[in-house]
C-alpha cells in the first residue's frame, strides 16, 4: 500500500487515493479538511527530493501557477516545501487526460478538436502574456473534464521568459512527439515553441496519429528538426483546407514562420469557425507536380488546391489523356527560345 494514503499532511490535507504518477511526482486524491473540499496533492518523489535539479522544476511549478489565474488552467491553493516533503495543493479535477479521450475517439471530427484546442491557446496565451512558457504541452498534461471544459496543467518544465540562464537540461527538455524544433536542437525556447506543440496535438487530434513516430526517441527528435509531415488532408481528406493550413502553420520548423501568438492562431481560428470553406493563402494546398505531356515536354504547375487546375503548356491535342480536360484554351501564349507556346488552363 502507498506510505502516504490515510495520512494528513500538516495537519490539513488527508489523503486518500493515488490518482496519477509522473515521472517525478504523484498525486494523490485528498480532502483539505479546514475547507472541507476535494483537492489534488502532488508529491516530489522520494528519489528525487535530494536532487537540487528536480526541487528547482517542483518549485518552479508552483512559482508558475501561482501567478495564473485562468478557467482553463489547474488552480494551485497551497504548498509545502520541507526537508522531507514537497507538495503542491491544487483543484480536483473530475475528468480524464486529453490523451485517454484521443486514444478512446482516435480520431476527433473537427468541431470538437477546434473546441479543445481554443481553449488550450486561451491558457497558453494568458500565460505567455506572464512571461511563462509551458514547454511541455501534450494530451497527457491536459485535463478533460465532462462538460467539455478543458484544464492545463503541469508546469514542471516551465520557462519564465524573462529568466536569462539556462541549463542544458532545460534547454532540451520536453515531450519527444511534441517538442519543437528548437527544443529538440536544445536552443532557447519561447512560447512559439509551445503553439509547435499545440499545432502537433492538433494535427494527431484530426488524423488520429502524430506527425513523426518511430521506436527511437532520437530519430523522433531529428523527425522534428528535419522532416516535413504529411498533410493532414492526405490522411484524412474529412479535414478542412483551411484547418490544415492552421495546423501546418503552427508547426513550421522556422519558429519565425509560424504564428507568433496564441491570439493570432486563435484569430484564424476563429474565422474558420464562421466560414468552415476560409482558405487563408498560407501554402499551396496538396501540391501535385506531375507531367501531363508526351516526351516530359513540361511538368504541370499547381496553381490551385487538391484535384486542380494547373497550367500546361502545347496544343490541345496533348492533352488527349483520360481524365485531362481543357478547360481554358490559351491563357497565354510565350515565345521561348523562339518557340511559341501556349499556356492551357487544364483539369487533371
Amino acid at each position: 500500500m502507498d506510505n502516504y494514503i490515510g495520512k494528513r499532511l500538516d495537519g490539513r490535507y488527508e489523503i486518500t487515493e493515488l490518482i496519477g504518477q509522473g515521472g517525478m511526482a504523484n498525486v494523490y486524491k485528498a480532502t483539505d479538511v479546514l475547507d472541507n473540499r476535494i483537492v489534488a496533492v502532488k508529491i516530489l518523489k522520494r528519489e528525487f527530493s535530494e536532487s537540487d535539479e528536480f526541487l528547482r522544476r517542483f518549485r518552479n511549478e508552483s512559482k508558475a501557477i501561482a501567478v495564473l489565474s485562468h478557467p482553463n488552467i489547474v488552480k494551485i491553493y497551497d504548498m509545502g516545501f520541507s526537508e522531507k516533503l514537497q507538495y503542491i495543493v491544487m483543484e480536483y479535477i473530475d475528468g480524464i487526460t486529453l490523451k485517454e479521450y484521443i486514444d478512446s475517439e482516435r480520431v476527433l471530427n473537427w468541431k470538437d478538436a477546434v473546441h479543445f484546442i481554443i481553449q488550450i491557446l486561451r491558457a497558453l496565451q494568458h500565460a505567455h502574456n506572464r512571461g511563462i512558457v509551458h514547454r511541455d504541452i501534450k494530451p497527457q498534461n491536459i485535463m478533460l473534464l465532462t462538460d467539455g471544459t478543458i484544464k492545463v496543467m503541469d508546469f514542471g518544465i516551465a520557462k519564465f521568459a524573462r529568466e536569462e540562464s539556462m541549463t542544458a537540461t532545460d534547454q532540451a527538455i520536453g515531450t519527444v512527439h511534441y517538442i519543437s524544433p528548437e527544443q529538440a536542437r536544445g536552443d532557447v525556447t519561447d512560447e512559439k515553441s509551445d503553439i509547435y506543440s499545440v499545432g502537433v496535438m492538433f494535427y494527431e487530434m484530426l488524423t488520429g496519429q502524430k506527425p513523426f513516430d518511430t521506436d527511437n526517441p532520437v530519430s523522433i527528435a531529428v523527425m522534428h528538426i528535419k522532416n516535413i509531415p504529411v498533410r493532414p488532408r492526405d490522411i484524412n481528406p474529412n479535414i478542412p483546407s483551411g484547418l490544415e493550413e492552421i495546423i501546418m502553420h503552427a508547426m513550421e520548423k522556422d519558429a519565425e514562420n509560424r504564428y507568433q501568438t496564441a491570439s493570432d492562431m486563435i484569430r484564424d481560428i476563429e474565422a474558420f469557425k464562421q466560414n468552415n470553406q476560409i482558405i487563408f493563402g498560407y501554402y499551396s494546398v496538396g501540391i501535385k507536380q506531375q507531367n501531363i505531356f508526351p516526351g516530359g515536354l513540361f511538368d504541370g504547375l499547381v496553381i490551385g488546391s487538391c484535384e486542380s487546375y494547373v497550367f500546361g503548356i502545347g496544343d490541345e491535342s496533348d492533352f488527349g489523356k483520360p481524365g485531362h480536360e481543357v478547360i481554358e484554351r490559351v491563357v497565354l501564349r510565350v515565345v521561348v527560345h523562339d518557340k511559341d507556346l501556349a499556356f492551357h488552363r487544364v483539369c487533371l
